[in-house]
């Protein structure tokens, strides 16, 4: 307990560092007014952009015929399975996740991504952390594999019996991966440092609201258990300055959730 009370206050103290520098400082006030614009637009162009038949009925609205040929072969490119319309949307995830911030970091705030989450020193420093979340999530996630639930939200490739996995499986394990590591840059390095200059501690619990929204939709254990992940994986970021370790843990999570849904549904054995 009193390691845990040690950990959480060098956190908050981490925080109330920006948010001191912060103070009378109209550039850094500006800094959030634009994180507080920025997050609201991306996650609504990745709503919507990221549903293709969205995007496919506006350019065929506006007589963009060809480009919707073109992208319905890439898309659709093979009949046995999603692939193609799940590395779109990653592809989606990962201009709003990732591009539009890490811009709007270099050419409006005129800083580091280093800053945000990026930097790699000392990213990895609290590893035992990671080793204790998985031992908490194994069990949970061998549990919730076996409800229908789980077993219809995972995986996302559609695999049906007898279909091969390899090496679709392994492609889309990588995007996944890929779109992970832009989200936790959006959430842990985006939000959470353009807020702490106003905000301090308390812009964990801010970004913490729009993440467990995103998870609307999945199974209930999930989207609860974001609220969680939401707070540790912040304080874990706040703390080293980096997403690299919440990366790691999400790379984890989400591949195990797909394996065991893979097992559950019998198309793999261990």
């Amino acid at each position: 307990m009193l390691n845990l009370k040690r950990l959480l206050h060098s956190i908050i103290t981490e925080a109330e560092k920006d948010k001191q520098v912060s103070a009378n400082n109209t550039k850094l006030e500006k800094k959030v007014l634009i994180t507080f614009i920025v997050v609201p637009f991306c996650l609504t162009m990745i709503n919507y952009w990221g549903n293709y038949s969205f995007v496919r009925n506006w350019l065929i609205s506006i007589d963009a015929t060809d480009v919707v040929k073109s992208m319905d072969r890439v898309i659709y490119h093979s009949s046995a399975n999603n692939l193609g319309s799940l590395c779109y949307w990653v592809c989606n995830l990962f201009l709003f996740y990732f591009v539009i911030p890490a811009l709007t970091i270099k050419f409006i705030f005129k800083e580091n991504l280093s800053d945000y989450g990026l930097k790699l020193n000392g990213a990895f420093k609290d590893y035992y952390l990671y080793i204790i979340m998985l031992m908490v999530m194994i069990p949970l996630v061998a549990y919730f594999s076996g409800t229908a639930s789980f077993q219809e939200r995972y995986p996302f490739l559609k695999v049906g019996e007898g279909d091969s996995l390899f090496p679709d499986l392994l492609k889309w394990e990588l995007f996944y991966c890929a779109q992970f590591f832009a989200l936790e840059f959006f959430f842990r390095g985006f939000i959470l440092f353009g807020l702490t200059p106003k905000l301090g501690f308390y812009s964990v619990f801010v970004m913490t609201i729009p993440y467990c929204m995103i998870h609307f939709g999945k199974p209930l254990p999930e989207t609860l258990a974001a609220i969680f992940a939401g707070i540790v994986l912040g304080c874990l970021s706040l703390k080293n300055r980096s997403v690299w370790l919440g990366f790691l843990i999400h790379c984890s999570v989400g591949v195990g959730m797909d394996l065991a849904a893979l097992w559950q549904k019998g198309l793999i054995h261990f």
